[in-house]
């Protein structure tokens, strides 16, 4: 099924019209950049006609001497304009490759257009393909990391049987690639680092670390820096125990990829606003994960209306869950008992 795949994408329809929609970009930008350019010529003319001599001359060594303060200049690089001649890129449209952001990442360009899609890109089709990762979900992940073509293909089986060797079930390695193709571009000793820091970090069993990794795994290759902050915050800033950390990661692992003072801050107004204690913030973990100014118009709102209760042992209870659920129409019919219309004027007059 794969191979009549293969096929059927070599068949590039429209050829014709992708050349003539490239030119007319192309022309177009070119009138631009023309343009740009005269706008530029006039204005720096203009400007220099205005000094004196000798202080053109010294103001045009000073440009050339200015290496700290030049911006850097990355070269435009339009792969639009090489389609008709790419059988390659014509490939990657057919699988859906978005080749607008791969131009845009200094280097990628050039290394995109040099690849031979029978030699260099159809073996690690298959290779994806054999790991459970859709077709449909090749473009997706070529547009995020192209560089996968750089990679030995030895290496990147080397890579999925450690995975399956730590009893990563199909699906997890699927999901694992589709959701973070950057994690193939880790050596399995990294891997194995990043995956037993997390262990002993947080304490976790062999079947944690699993729903862990599957569940975000982009966590696992995330600057370490970060996570390191991210947990310093958590635990000695927010003071939750060793046992709720870890209840926390593995119910909500994106909490540790959040910006360390975004998180103490919706932290503060949870735990010091709303008075949920630390037990309630870790049964329901999307409330960090939700922006504080969402759980401040909510909480406010049903502080006006009365129902700002949070106990469960007293009535009119609402649960901590529901502030985070569904758009502001759900939360209005269904949490605070109200009508859209009360809600937008309290947004407001507030």
């Amino acid at each position: 099924m794969f191979s009549l795949w293969l096929r059927n994408i070599a068949k590039i329809q429209n050829k014709t019209q992708i050349g003539t929609k490239c030119s007319i970009i192309n022309q177009q930008v070119r009138q631009l950049r023309t343009l740009r350019s005269v706008q530029n010529e006039i204005q720096v003319e203009s400007a220099e006609q205005s000094l004196p001599q000798e202080q053109r001359i010294k103001s045009h060594k000073e440009i050339a001497l200015d290496f700290g303060n030049r911006e850097a200049h990355v070269p435009s690089f339009n792969l639009a304009a090489h389609v008709n001649n790419s059988t390659t890129l014509q490939q990657f449209i057919s699988l859906g490759v978005d080749l607008h952001s791969i131009e845009r990442r200094k280097g990628l360009g050039d290394f995109v257009l040099r690849l031979d899609f029978e030699k260099d890109v159809k073996p690690y089709l298959r290779f994806l393909a054999d790991q459970g990762v859709a077709p449909d979900d090749f473009g997706r992940l070529i547009t995020k990391n192209p560089l996968l073509f750089k990679e030995d293909l030895d290496a990147l089986q080397t890579r999925m049987e450690y995975l399956e060797s730590k009893r990563f079930s199909v699906e997890a390695r699927q999901r694992i690639l589709t959701q973070n193709p950057y994690w193939l571009m880790f050596s399995t000793r990294r891997i194995d680092r990043r995956l037993g820091y997390f262990q002993k970090e947080f304490h976790l069993s062999g079947h944690d670390i699993r729903l862990l990794a599957t569940k975000e795994p982009r966590l696992i290759t995330y600057n370490m820096d970060h996570l390191r902050k991210s947990v310093f915050t958590l635990r000695e800033e927010m003071g939750f125990s060793s046992k709720e950390l870890q209840t926390l990661i593995v119910h909500k692992p994106r909490l540790m990829m959040i910006s360390p003072d975004d998180i103490i801050e919706r932290f503060s107004y949870i735990h010091n606003e709303m008075g949920l204690s630390h037990k309630q913030i870790v049964q329901c973990p999307e409330l960090l994960a939700s922006r504080e100014f969402r759980l401040r118009e909510r909480h406010e709102f049903l502080k006006l209306l009365g129902r700002a209760q949070y106990d469960p042992q007293k009535d009119l209870y609402v649960s901590p869950s529901d502030m985070v659920l569904g758009n502001n129409f759900y939360f209005v019919r269904n949490v605070a008992k109200s009508d859209l219309q009360t809600f937008d004027l309290f947004l407001k007059t507030r």
